[in-house]
């Protein structure tokens, strides 16, 4: 079920950086600070706005790791696979989390709730194994203590 999305929000972006020759990073940046990824959309109006073709634009799109085209869930859990966390079970960690939400990494819960990526390394070492989700830090995780963070993002969603 694809919504539409208001290309109008972009206007303020594409006024200011259109015509600025290497420019497109930022565009892409603003653009997935207002949708909260780059929509096809998006991405078609920035190329007939800045004469960039979509391919190039896709071309930077999928170089850098910051950016996503599909959209996340309100929660973004962010497993470590750094080698830290894979020698203290992070394997168990993501097996948890698959089961409680029923998603792989790169998924959204059908709910819109929870979306799942595993990163190389989220630099908390110290804290293995460990989570972010959205600007939170969970460390030590045990399947019990991420079952119970997963219940309470759950719970507070209201």
């Amino acid at each position: 079920m694809e919504k539409c999305i208001d290309l109008s929000l972009l206007d303020g972006v594409l006024d200011e950086y259109a015509s600025v020759k290497g420019s497109l990073i930022t565009i892409l940046q603003h653009t997935q600070d207002i949708y909260g990824y780059l929509p096809k959309e998006a991405i078609e109006r920035i190329s007939e706005r800045t004469g960039i073709a979509t391919s190039e634009i896709m071309g930077v799109g999928t170089f850098y790791t910051q950016f996503r085209f599909e959209p996340v869930g309100k929660y973004l859990i962010m497993l470590c696979q750094g080698t830290a966390c894979h020698v203290n079970s992070s394997e168990l960690i993501l097996q948890t989390i698959k089961d409680e939400l029923g998603i792989d990494d790169g998924q959204t819960t059908e709910d819109g709730l929870f979306s799942l990526k595993c990163v190389a390394c989220l630099g908390c070492c110290s804290l293995s194994p460990v989570m972010m989700i959205n600007e939170d830090t969970y460390g030590s995780l045990t399947p019990d203590k991420t079952k119970k963070i997963l219940k309470e993002l759950r719970e507070a969603k209201g």
